[in-house]
């Protein structure tokens, strides 16, 4: 089994490479969705976001309305911190279980967006960076997610660096440009995840 550890900025198109490897048999496991598992209704982890945060981050269906919530989290690292502290240790034992259901000779990709801010490196045998530019992903952010600039620059600024990112990376893929050149450092990457099983 080769574990992947794959992450990107914010708007880099880290979900896009993982809708790729997919396609191309890789076994992927989303934090993010994971994250989202975790505190629908009538979860213990809704439960105790509720008891922190207070009713006001639902939704009148008593879900949880994540803009809402962001928007506190995102403005104040303690309240970003205390969130944290409920989900990560149920994304960790979900995470754990769906490892544990992969085949041996599997490439497991992790698509985990905190993967440098949380030191999670040295758990994968290979980390793949997606990057693009800053002012690429804030434009992406605003065009396709209709985020607005405000909300952009927070969450660029929870994140670390470029650089920092870059610095963890065994595998660059650069996200610059058009879905068809992804395409290709696609293949090329997937070639590479391939041999590296292999050895």
């Amino acid at each position: 089994m080769l574990k992947v550890g794959l992450t990107g900025g914010i708007g880099s198109g880290k979900s896009e490479v993982s809708r790729r490897l997919a396609a191309r048999g890789a076994t992927v496991i989303d934090a993010d969705r994971i994250a989202r598992e975790v505190v629908e209704p009538g979860t213990e982890g809704l439960e105790r976001i509720v008891a922190l945060f207070g009713p006001e981050i639902l939704r009148e269906d008593g879900s949880l309305d994540r803009g809402r919530l962001g928007s506190i989290v995102f403005a104040d690292s303690e309240k970003l911190a205390s969130l944290n502290a409920v989900v990560h240790p149920l994304v960790a034992a979900r995470v754990a279980e769906l490892q544990s259901q992969a085949d041996e000779d599997a490439i497991v990709v992790y698509d985990v967006p905190l993967l440098v801010e949380n030191n999670l490196a040295p758990m994968y045998d290979v980390v793949v960076v997606v990057d693009a530019a800053d002012e690429t992903r804030a434009e992406r952010l605003v065009r396709l997610r209709g985020m607005t600039e405000a909300d952009v620059r927070a969450r660029l600024a929870a994140q670390v660096s470029r650089e920092e990112r870059l610095r963890a990376a065994d595998i660059v893929v650069p996200n610059e440009g058009p879905l068809e050149e992804l395409e290709g450092r696609v293949d090329a990457l997937w070639a590479d995840l391939a041999a590296r099983v292999k050895t």
